[in-house]
């Protein structure tokens, strides 16, 4: 049993492992290589957060989901690219939106050299990905701007926020099925698709990622508050102090609608203080982690794990199925 990807995904079969460890390798030389210029500073910024690290989550999620055809097709690794291109684009935009300082253990892009070129960043990863996209086809094309349209229409719907009448958790719940879900999903889906597996199971691994990305949000969402080193480079609580509804919060902010006890009612005024203050922002954190409003979104993230799992029951029994498994297995494990 091998040790690869993220979590510590453990690989069974030596087959696999091998098929996994050169895929991921080679998406590496590939995220590499999209990202030069002859630029140079364009090249430095673009491999800021590609040289920085990262779980690599989604290439792991398209190799293995290769697996289910020809895990050597040509297409596999170019599209293993593409949604990691994608994928690091929006940190760039999005640390720009939460004027965050880190990202990934390192400075974010737009603390080392200012919102514009962030943002400008972002947009050229999000051109490279389109430029080998083309050359995948065009159903390959429609399914990435398809996916695209799903993570910036969940983006704008956080920004909005819930309309009138709407519970705040399911409004937040489709937000991460756009933001998250939906790339994830893409993962699952082109793995399957270039390696030439049946539309069956394309569609099983298609709908398997959407569940898992939203439970892998909702692991991320526990983890803020939970952890003591958080597994993005983040400092814990960081979202808390950018003022994002993560789900804990959200189900706090629920109880204390529904029932009004003092202690919940006194934890929210806290956290609708001033938490750049680190005395009151560890108070708000410690109360959190005790409260169930976090329990009970560790219980949303095993729920969507489980679906995720669920899904993959029509598949037949195979080392690949047995590690997308224990990915859903992993990602719970994150959540505590």
């Amino acid at each position: 049993m091998t040790v690869v990807g993220p979590f510590g995904l453990s690989v069974r079969d030596q087959a696999l492992e091998a098929d996994v460890q050169n895929g991921l390798s080679a998406v590496e030389a590939g995220l590499l290589e999209a990202t030069k210029s002859e630029v140079p500073f364009i090249t430095e910024a673009a491999q800021h957060l590609v040289r920085a690290g990262g779980k690599r989550f989604r290439p792991l999620l398209v190799m293995l989901a290769a697996q289910f055809g020809d895990p050597y097709a040509p297409g596999v690794v170019p599209s293993a690219v593409v949604v990691e291109l994608t994928h690091l684009a929006t940190l760039y935009h999005d640390d720009v939106m939460d004027e965050a300082d880190v990202r990934r253990g390192v400075d974010s892009a737009n603390a080392r050299w200012g919102n514009s070129v962030a943002v400008l960043t972002g947009d050229f990863l999000f051109a490279r990905a389109s430029h080998i996209l083309a050359d995948l086809g065009p159903e390959a094309v429609r399914i990435q701007a398809e996916a695209f349209e799903r993570l910036v229409t969940g983006q704008i719907l956080e920004t909005a926020g819930p309309r009138d009448g709407r519970h705040p958790v399911e409004h937040y719940l489709d937000v991460i099925g756009g933001k998250t879900g939906s790339l994830i999903a893409v993962s699952g889906r082109f793995g399957a698709m270039m390696s030439g597996a049946d539309e069956g199971v394309t569609d099983i691994l298609t709908q398997y990622g959407e569940r898992l990305g939203v439970a892998f949000q909702l692991a991320d969402d526990v983890l803020d508050i939970a952890s003591d080193t958080h597994e993005s480079g983040k400092t814990p609580g960081t979202d808390l102090r950018e003022g994002i509804p993560t789900l804990p919060v959200l189900h706090l902010r629920a109880r204390a609608e529904a029932h009004g006890r003092p202690d919940d009612l006194e934890l929210l005024a806290l956290l609708d203080g001033d938490l750049a203050d680190d005395t009151r922002h560890a108070e708000v954190l410690r109360r959190l982690r005790a409260h169930p409003a976090l329990e009970q979104a560790r219980r949303d993230t095993v729920r969507y794990a489980q679906e995720a799992r669920a899904m993959l029951a029509p598949l037949p029994e195979c080392y690949a199925k047995a590690a997308l498994e224990e990915l859903c297995d992993a990602v719970v494990h994150r959540a505590g």
